[in-house]
């Protein structure tokens, strides 16, 4: 194994004791609800759809309400593609300790920026990566679960530092998360 596999190794390793057996209940399904993800650079505030992905909304919103996202840095920003966050090893490789299925809606679709996806492995692989899309993506159709969209602070999503870990893995960390909060909508 090489030093950098080792030190992924090392990294997921010492995540273990923060891992979890499965969220909580946290939201209702038949309620609206909005995420703000602070930032070092400003606010992303996302409209999430419990509607259409009830578990998947539930997980984020959990492991928001429990700090998982806390310093957790934008590890992969592929200008025009996407900016991915939600590891807090910052290699991609990191997850809650469970795994969500798909939940994957016809009627939300890649259409444009802002849409906001819940990274993954494979099919029913979903923890707590996701990602914001900048720009119309339809080949992730019908391969991702769609948590939401972003409603304002795009200007702050384009504004993350773009990082390619597959092309440099030595590149300095990306953009920290500060919190991510969650808001039942009245």
């Amino acid at each position: 194994m090489s030093y950098q596999g080792l030190d992924i190794f090392f990294n997921l390793m010492a995540l273990r004791g923060s891992w979890f057996s499965e969220p909580e209940q946290v939201i209702d399904p038949e309620k609206e609800y909005i995420a703000t993800i602070e930032t070092e650079n400003g606010d992303i505030v996302i409209e999430l759809y419990p509607d259409t992905a009830p578990v998947n909304v539930n997980s984020f919103a959990f492991l928001a309400e429990n700090g998982w996202y806390e310093d957790v840095t934008f590890h992969r920003v592929l200008e025009g593609f996407v900016a991915q966050a939600g590891d807090p090893t910052g290699t991609g490789i990191g997850f809650p300790g469970y795994r969500c299925g798909d939940e994957v809606d016809p009627s939300r679709t890649f259409d444009g920026a802002g849409v906001v996806s819940l990274a993954n492995s494979g099919p029913n692989s979903n923890g707590s990566q996701f990602f914001i899309t900048y720009d119309a993506i339809p080949q992730l159709n019908s391969n991702f679960t769609i948590i939401g969209r972003v409603i304002e602070g795009m200007d702050v999503a384009e504004s993350i530092t773009p990082r390619d870990p597959q092309q440099d893995p030595n590149a300095p960390p990306g953009d920290k998360i500060i919190s991510v909060t969650i808001e039942e909508k009245s």
